[in-house]
């Protein structure tokens, strides 16, 4: 295969795989500004708004990356990720027409996958940055720190949510 051929796959690879990760912050996105506002008035509110805040700006990062390696935005991917966050949210809860107490605990865990999902686009990032001029390894390197805090953050909140939701109160016996 040609050096020009090989450049040529290599783009088609980042261009699937960064719009891909686009489909995935999509939907981490609209889970991020959904759970706000299910869960913007309990304990959790303050980091929620937090994260939904960040993760929003990491989206526009990401698009920024796109354009920067003059990228096209793959619509149908973004707007089949923002479809399926919606679908997502008609999973069985236990409870026909009320959210579950375990919802909150649930959409944790898939906003963990998302922020994970996030750092290794980076770091992936950070390595073709050796090669990629138009890519800023400065830039990503604060973008895998926030994501890396994002995670820490997650799961304190999962930490929380799991031990009210989950643990049972301890039985005392008497003798």
């Amino acid at each position: 295969m040609s050096t020009t051929a090989q450049g040529q796959e290599r783009r088609k690879i980042l261009d699937v795989y960064l719009n891909d990760h686009l489909a995935g912050a999509t939907a981490g996105a609209e889970l991020a500004r959904r759970m706000v506002q299910e869960h913007g008035d309990s304990p959790y509110g303050d980091d929620l708004r937090r994260l939904a805040t960040e993760i929003a700006q990491d989206r526009r990062s990401l698009l920024g990356v796109l354009a920067d390696l003059g990228m096209p935005v793959r619509h149908y991917k973004v707007y089949g990720a923002w479809l399926g966050e919606k679908v997502a949210r008609l999973k069985p809860n236990g409870r026909l027409v009320r959210r579950s107490g375990l919802t909150v605990l649930v959409e944790l865990e898939a906003l963990r996958v998302g922020v994970q999902g996030k750092a290794m686009v980076w770091r992936a990032l950070q390595r073709a940055a050796a090669r990629e001029p138009r890519l800023e390894p400065e830039r990503l390197r604060e973008l895998l720190e926030r994501a890396e805090q994002q995670l820490r953050t997650v799961d304190e909140l999962h930490h929380e949510a799991a031990t009210a939701l989950l643990a049972t109160p301890s039985v005392t016996t008497s003798v």
